[in-house]
């Protein structure tokens, strides 16, 4: 991780690698439609949380663009996402995802910036969500809907390659484990977990890795 910046060269790699990705796809078959944008940026002025450090040594290297949920939304109030909402009548959810950066984080991104998908995710709370990894840039002013939005944090992507990532829970109503991602000494459960883990996977290491599978904890769908 410590030969990555977040330049041309970086954003030449991930196009490239999420091009050539044998894309899964869920048939929504009626059920409500998401996307989420993996806002790559870079870690310089990243909200610290505890038992991470984000300091101006790192300020050249790339970071996620995540969000905690307003306390006051109806449903995942405080917990961790990714910038996105339901697609609207007539959306990709390429322009699903941009639109939401812009109303969720006031990021103002152009078709150009987008890189590619990542696998599709069915949720346990009915949704099926699809992954846009988008080149923010700098992102220098971005600014949160409070509506939406309780904070805004610039992870480095080196705290999710941590050696402990992921976390694998096995728990006895599935067959599959819940993952979970670590960050600082806090954790990102799936569905935004997973997404994150994939990103590090197929994007960053290169390396073919399915997600769609892992069970999410029961907050996060109820």
């Amino acid at each position: 991780m410590t030969d990555l910046r977040c330049d041309d060269a970086l954003q030449a790699l991930l196009r490239q690698r999420l091009a050539a990705w044998p894309l899964r796809a869920i048939d929504v078959d009626g059920r409500p439609h998401a996307a989420v944008a993996v806002a790559v940026t870079d870690a310089a002025h990243g909200a610290e949380l505890p038992g991470m450090a984000v300091h101006d040594a790192w300020s050249d290297h790339p970071a996620l663009v995540l969000t905690r949920r307003a306390g006051a939304l109806r449903k995942h109030a405080g917990q961790w996402a990714l910038p996105g909402g339901r697609i609207d009548a007539g959306e990709t959810p390429e322009q699903a995802a941009l639109r939401e950066l812009a109303e969720e984080v006031h990021l103002q991104l152009p078709p150009s910036a987008v890189l590619g998908r990542l696998d599709d995710f069915s949720t346990r709370s009915g949704f099926v969500i699809t992954p846009v990894v988008v080149w923010a840039g700098p992102a220098r002013e971005l600014r949160p809907n409070p509506d939406e939005v309780q904070s805004i944090h610039r992870i480095p992507l080196g705290e999710f390659m941590r050696a402990d990532a992921p976390l694998l829970d096995v728990v006895d109503s599935s067959e599959h484990p819940v993952l979970r991602m670590p960050v600082g000494q806090q954790w990102i459960a799936a569905p935004t977990g997973a997404i994150v883990y994939q990103f590090c996977e197929v994007a960053i290491c290169g390396r073919a890795t399915r997600v769609a599978h892992f069970e999410q904890p029961r907050f996060a769908w109820k």
